[in-house]
Formats: C-alpha cells, sequence, structure tokens
C-alpha cells in the first residue's frame, strides 16, 4: 500500500476518534462537593445551585450552556438571611413572572429545626432579596420543590423525617407570586417501605405526573442512595410506585451512590437529570459532586435513564459539538476589589474579617460558641492530587498558614506562630502538634501535597523553591469527613482578631492524570 494511502487512512481514523470522544463527556459535570444540585433553564442559559452546608457564602450559582461546561458566577446569598443559623441545604430554584426564586432549607435561629425560606431576584440579575420561611410544619421540613399544574403553583417537601412515623411527600398550593402557601396542606407519597424518601422531582408527560425521589442513606462512605419514580394520572394522587425500582443507583462501577436531583427540559424537549454522586475509589474524598443523566420515556408510560441503571461517568453530550474542558487550577494573588467566588468559609464557628489590601489578603476572625480552631478560608476540592502553597507575610503570636479543614474540631494544617513552624493535627476537639520546630532561617512558604484525596505531605520553604518536608511518610487525613460533607484545603488563621494574618498568594495545582 502507498505511503499516501496509509496517510489518508490515518487521518480517517484520528478524525473519527476525535469525533467520537467529542460526542461524549464524563461525569461530573461539576467537580468537588456540591450536593443536592437544582437546575432550570432560562432562555438559552442554565443554573444551578446547590448544598452549602456549613460553608458561607450560601448557595454557590454555576451557569451552563451545554450542561457539561460549568461556571460559578456567584450565590444565592453573600449574607446569611436573618432567620437562619446554619445548615443551609437542598435549595430548589424555579423561574416565574420574570422572577427567580430560590426555595431553601435551613435552621431556624430560634429553635435550631430546619424549615424552608424563599427568596426572589428580578429577571436573571441573581440579586436575591430573602421573604424569610415559607413552611414551618412540624419538627422538620425540608426540600423544596415548585410544580406548574396548569396555572395553579404548587409547594411540596419531605415531612416527618425525624417523627416516629413513616416519612411523607407534602404538598400545598402556592400563591401566584410565589410567596405563601395557601390552603392545607395535603399527602403525595409515603415512605411504606422504611426506606427513606426525599429530593422530589416533577413533572408531566402526556397522560401522567410523575415524581422522581430518591431514597435509603444520603450521605457518607456507607451512602446506598438511589433514584426512584412513583405515576399519577391526578397531581395529587394516588400515585403508584414503579415495580422497577430504583431507576438509577451506584453500589458498582463508577458511583457509591447517586440521588437528589431535578431534571430540566431543553428546547427541543428532552429531559436531563442533574443529581449528586459519591464516586468509588479516591474520588468519594470529593464529596458528592454533579452528575448528569439524560431521561426518557418507556413504552408502558414509565420513565428510565438512557444509559441504564447504573449511574455511569461517561454519556454523550446533550447537544452536539459540546467539548468538555478540563478541570482549571486556581490561583489569587489577592489584587482584585473583592475575594473571589471560589472561597468559601467557615461561618458557624467564626466571624470572618477579610480585607484585599495591595495584593495581599488580611485574614482574621472572631472565634463563635467556644471554637479554638480559628478561621478558614477553603476551597472545594475538584481532583484527588493536588498540591496548594502560600506565603505569609507578617510575623506575630497568631497561628497562621495552610489547612486541610472538616470542621472546628476536626482539621490539619502547617504555619507558623512566632518564629515557630508547626503542623497540628486537631481531632474531635484534641489538638496535636505533631512537629515543631524554630529554623535557622525566616519562613514565609508553606506548602500541602496532596495524595489520593486525603493523603497529606507538609512542607516549609524560606524562599518558595527549596522545600523541606515534615512528614516522609503522607498522612491520613480521611477523618476529617464529615458526615454530610468532606475536607477543603485552603488558609487559616487562629488568634486574637488583633494579630491577623497577612497572605501574598493562595496556588493549587491539580496533577494533570
Amino acid at each position: 500500500m502507498k505511503l499516501t494511502n496509509l496517510l489518508v487512512i490515518f487521518f480517517l481514523v484520528a478524525s473519527l476518534s476525535i469525533s467520537q470522544e467529542s460526542s461524549f463527556f464524563n461525569n461530573p459535570v461539576i467537580c468537588g462537593d456540591m450536593a443536592d444540585p437544582s437546575v432550570i433553564r432560562v432562555g438559552d442559559t442554565y443554573y444551578a445551585t446547590a448544598t452549602s452546608s456549613e460553608w458561607a457564602p450560601f448557595y454557590p450559582v454555576f451557569i451552563s450552556k451545554d450542561m457539561v461546561n460549568w461556571e460559578q458566577i456567584g450565590h444565592i446569598f453573600d449574607e446569611q438571611p436573618e432567620w437562619t443559623s446554619n445548615s443551609f441545604w437542598a435549595p430548589e430554584l424555579y423561574y416565574h413572572n420574570d422572577t427567580m426564586y430560590c426555595y431553601y432549607t435551613a435552621r431556624r435561629k430560634t429553635d435550631n429545626i430546619s424549615y424552608i425560606g424563599v427568596a426572589s431576584s428580578e429577571g436573571t440579575s441573581l440579586l436575591f432579596k430573602d421573604h424569610g420561611p415559607i413552611v414551618e410544619l412540624g419538627t422538620e421540613a425540608i426540600d423544596a420543590f415548585v410544580f406548574d399544574d396548569d396555572g395553579q403553583l404548587y409547594l411540596t417537601w419531605k415531612a416527618y423525617g425525624l417523627d416516629q412515623r413513616p416519612i411523607e411527600l407534602l404538598g400545598s398550593r402556592l400563591s401566584a407570586d410565589g410567596l405563601r402557601l395557601e390552603g392545607e396542606p395535603f399527602s403525595l407519597l409515603k415512605d411504606d417501605e422504611g426506606i427513606g424518601m426525599e429530593g422530589q422531582h416533577h413533572f408531566k408527560k402526556g397522560d401522567y405526573y410523575y415524581i422522581l425521589y430518591s431514597a435509603k442513606s444520603c450521605c457518607g462512605p456507607s451512602s446506598d442512595y438511589d433514584v426512584r419514580v412513583a405515576r399519577s394520572k391526578h397531581f395529587r394522587g394516588p400515585y403508584e410506585k414503579y415495580e422497577g425500582n430504583p431507576i438509577l443507583s451506584g453500589g458498582e462501577g463508577d458511583y457509591i451512590s447517586v440521588g437528589h436531583g431535578t431534571a430540566v427540559e431543553t428546547p427541543d424537549g428532552r429531559y436531563f437529570y442533574l443529581s449528586h454522586g459519591y464516586q468509588t475509589g479516591d474520588a468519594f474524598f470529593l464529596g458528592r459532586q454533579p452528575v448528569l443523566h439524560e431521561l426518557e420515556m418507556t413504552d408502558n408510560d414509565w420513565v428510565r435513564f438512557k444509559t441504564g441503571k447504573q449511574a455511569v461517568d461517561r454519556q454523550p453530550v446533550p447537544f452536539e459539538g459540546s467539548v468538555q474542558k478540563k478541570v482549571s487550577d486556581f490561583k489569587d494573588d489577592f489584587s482584585g476589589e473583592t475575594l473571589k467566588v471560589d472561597w468559601t468559609w467557615n461561618y458557624p464557628f467564626a466571624e470572618i474579617d477579610v480585607t484585599l489590601n495591595d495584593g495581599e489578603l488580611i485574614l482574621t476572625g472572631r472565634p463563635i460558641a467556644g471554637n479554638e480552631h480559628g478561621t478558614a478560608l477553603c476551597l472545594r476540592p475538584q481532583t484527588t492530587h493536588y498540591s496548594y502553597q502560600t506565603k505569609i507575610s507578617n510575623i506575630n503570636d497568631s497561628f497562621k498558614g495552610l489547612t486541610m479543614y472538616g470542621d472546628n474540631k476536626n482539621l490539619m494544617a502547617i504555619g507558623i506562630k512566632g518564629d515557630r513552624v508547626e503542623l497540628k493535627s486537631v481531632r474531635e476537639g484534641l489538638e496535636t502538634v505533631l512537629f515543631p520546630t524554630i529554623p535557622e532561617e525566616k519562613i514565609s512558604y508553606f506548602r500541602i501535597d496532596v495524595e489520593r484525596g486525603c493523603f497529606l505531605t507538609f512542607s516549609y520553604s524560606g524562599d518558595g523553591e527549596s522545600w523541606t518536608s515534615v512528614n516522609d511518610t503522607p498522612l491520613d487525613a480521611a477523618f476529617l469527613v464529615r458526615w454530610d460533607r468532606v475536607a477543603r484545603p485552603g488558609l487559616i488563621h487562629i488568634g486574637e482578631a488583633e494579630v491577623p494574618a497577612v497572605i501574598d498568594y493562595f496556588v493549587l495545582e491539580n496533577e494533570k492524570m
């Protein structure tokens, strides 16, 4: 065969391979811990938000044109709503009459009970105004969803999850302005199997109303969450549960578990379900990440997922021509006027104080509720292998440096206090200094290298080029995982508010796998 023919064949095969690859994407579509995602479409733009739990700002907001590549543009709330204390879970977006709504779960400050609040924003400005709680019923009301049944709005939610009775999905008529319940709540679906029921999504197709919902255990290493479906010819029921449930689950292959999502309709009438999933292996330490699967109807008017009952990474792109971008590194030289939207902080445990001044970050805070372990400013990890480093520009009696942070009683950190470099571990509130030293040279730079999501190597440097490793063997930080969230890398300050940390830069680099 002539060389020219061989070259033609080579380029044809290469072109076909590239074309095939560009026809698929890999879940998760948003990398990092972002549980209970909600997605809507307004025009040609998709909007998503998710649980922020014990991290502020509250409910991150992402936008996309293709549901595969997402960009964070802000948060629902930069300031904590007045009626709330903590546990910011399960926000649900809804667009109606040129207004964007967010129905969200948080604990009420007066009694620490989880209820549902509502906020609204004109158009797609994302300038949300909080209107306070809309559902205050029983010992818990969580996981709101809004459905428009031929012009009548309904709000549904999970009820009785903390009571000695079956969990139910309740509904109530919603006012036209989306801000008030009208009439008495009614029952839609009951957990008569004792396996849980939450994270519901309603839609109508043909003669039937459908409820997609999640069952079993949502969170942690033993999670077995899955997605189920029920249908009825009337919105108020009665609903028939599908005999083939669950219709989407983990347990083998790419995912430990999957669930709690919402579906969004494309302009051509297809439905895509954005839920969260724990990946298997080391990627578990990235938390509950948003994953996308396409729905389709069956010949007997049930619902299934196009790629089967098992959640899988590799999926056909929703729109031809979409090419998935790789996870990018993060760099902040603090030259902006405000913090980048990626940053989060431990609001239940410290009143944070950050100032950007001539390319430096001044970080401090005041402890809340007896917190002895400082103010953490962190990012959502997006890969299992990465390193992050910083330069500390001042010396005082506070501890300042880098952390891998679970919560105020579970963290690891390396930094400097006075002229002493310390590596410390806090486990269930008990602090242990693993490595103290007073170097001969001035130390300003600190680095943490992460392998397999939770194995940490700590280093320090005087010039940012020549590094001294503190531990020869990576330390296991798996204990930092909380029941509903995973640890985050970032900066930390421990000390009085009058003795802040002055930080020159922060860089997080993901290993190119």
